[in-house]
């Protein structure tokens, strides 16, 4: 998944920064989710002819690097502005950081919720004699997103100069909007 991931990131930014002065602006998100169809199609291909048991196993999540945000967001913001070059180092950069993510979420989903690493029993479960007992929760998908939550949470307390400003602030009530000395 990593590998089909950063591959059509880098090849998007690419090609789209080679592209790029050559798409009308009112068709460019198009030709951008073309582009990057395309190259998932090969690289599933690719998955396909040379690993086909991976690619069983994790086609269908492939086939959703199209809809995925982080390649199409770092086509139109910065392959769109940038050289060719600097686009697919771009590409790499942020393909690599993704899927450093997707093996942490990844390891602690599969030790905590089986026990194993790579398919070894790291932690041993209550059925095999041990004294752990999987977490269920975490073989389910939906743990990653609270995984990623928990990633942010502790990324921003550590370093809390990556907490940003709100674009906006809330009204408490409807008492702080109006002026002081009217009341309803």
């Amino acid at each position: 998944m990593c590998f089909a991931l950063t591959s059509v990131l880098c090849l998007s930014n690419l090609f789209v920064s080679i592209i790029r002065n050559h798409i009308p602006t009112n068709v460019r998100m198009i030709v951008q989710i073309t582009l990057i169809a395309s190259l998932v199609v090969i690289v599933d291909e690719v998955l396909k002819a040379y690993d086909y048991e991976t690619s069983k196993t994790i086609g269908v999540f492939v086939a959703l690097i199209v809809t995925n945000c982080i390649v199409m967001g770092r086509a139109e913001a910065y392959a769109m502005q940038n050289g060719p070059w600097l686009s697919f180092l771009d590409g790499l950069g942020n393909g690599l950081g993704y899927s450093l993510i997707l093996i942490i979420v990844a390891t602690i989903r599969e030790l905590f919720g089986s026990g194993t690493l790579f398919g070894y029993e790291i932690l041993i479960l209550t059925q095999n004699g041990g004294s752990y007992l999987g977490n269920n929760y975490m073989v389910l998908s939906s743990s990653s997103f609270i995984l990623i939550g928990l990633l942010i949470w502790l990324l921003r307390s550590w370093k809390v100069e990556q907490i940003e400003e709100p674009e906006f602030q809330v009204a408490r009530n409807n008492l702080e909007t109006k002026e002081a000395g009217t009341r309803v």
